[in-house]
């Protein structure tokens, strides 16, 4: 374990690029949109950027760079689960200098006030990996949100009209969950199920940097309701014009 965080230290003083992005160092905004699809980063990056320009493809996962408003800002995809994320947002807090990532991603409901097409902020993400074990903490780690980027990510929603609820989300290791337990998730208030915020909150939170996930409601795991794909690419415009608001 400490051969690992030593290995990590040590390569925050060697020249970019990196086994997994190819970008060198100022090719990357210090603020980063990332979603879970390659695909999504490159339709942010197409759609609501001005000039991008790619600087990643190693793996296909795309990344780009260019501007929102005239402020410089990146896109990049992050992957599936806590180990790719890990990985991805490791490498831009503590190689490239990022200092602000946003999660731009999907996730299914247990709150029953939350339909298709709603936005949760996470303020808190709870899991059930056992990736914050290499922090060598005497505890359990609470992962939150920066709270600046949440306020004005709630905000935002408000003015945009946009339906959103801010509070805890799971974190979960497993997709196909043969052992599923929402119903205990649900009676201790969490909202909704992902795959990532735990490891991006943990690792902003050791680089000393600022993020937030915001994710649309794709499914609800009590009802067993789904968005369509047309539906998917309308709403998660919603969110992405309230990540970009921040920038």
């Amino acid at each position: 374990m400490h051969y690992y965080l030593n290995r990590i230290t040590m390569a925050t003083t060697h020249n970019t690029p990196t086994p997994h992005n190819e970008a060198v160092y100022g090719q990357i905004a210090k603020t980063v949109l990332m979603a879970g699809d390659p695909l999504r980063a490159q339709f942010i990056a197409e759609h609501f950027l001005e000039n991008p320009v790619q600087f990643n493809k190693v793996r296909g996962m795309s990344g780009f760079t260019g501007t929102y408003k005239g402020k410089p800002v990146s896109v990049m995809g992050h992957g599936m689960g806590i180990p790719s994320i890990g990985i991805y947002t490791w490498e831009l807090f503590n190689f490239y200098g990022v200092e602000t990532i946003i999660r731009v991603g999907s996730a299914g409901s247990y709150d029953n006030e939350l339909q298709l097409g709603d936005l949760v902020l996470a303020e808190g993400a709870c899991t059930d990996s056992n990736y914050g074990a290499q922090f060598e903490l005497p505890g359990t780690f609470a992962p939150i949100a920066d709270f600046d980027l949440l306020r004005r990510a709630a905000n935002a929603c408000e003015s945009f009209g946009y339906h959103y609820k801010v509070g805890n989300v799971l974190s979960s290791d497993a997709f196909y969950n043969q052992h599923s337990k929402s119903g205990n998730w649900q009676k201790m208030g969490v909202l909704a199920v992902e795959m990532e915020a735990s490891a991006l909150y943990m690792n902003a939170a050791f680089a000393g940097k600022r993020a937030l996930v915001m994710c649309t409601i794709s499914d609800h795991i009590l009802t067993g309701e789904a968005m369509s794909s047309e539906e998917r690419q309308t709403s998660f415009t919603h969110m992405m014009e309230v990540a970009l608001s921040l920038v």
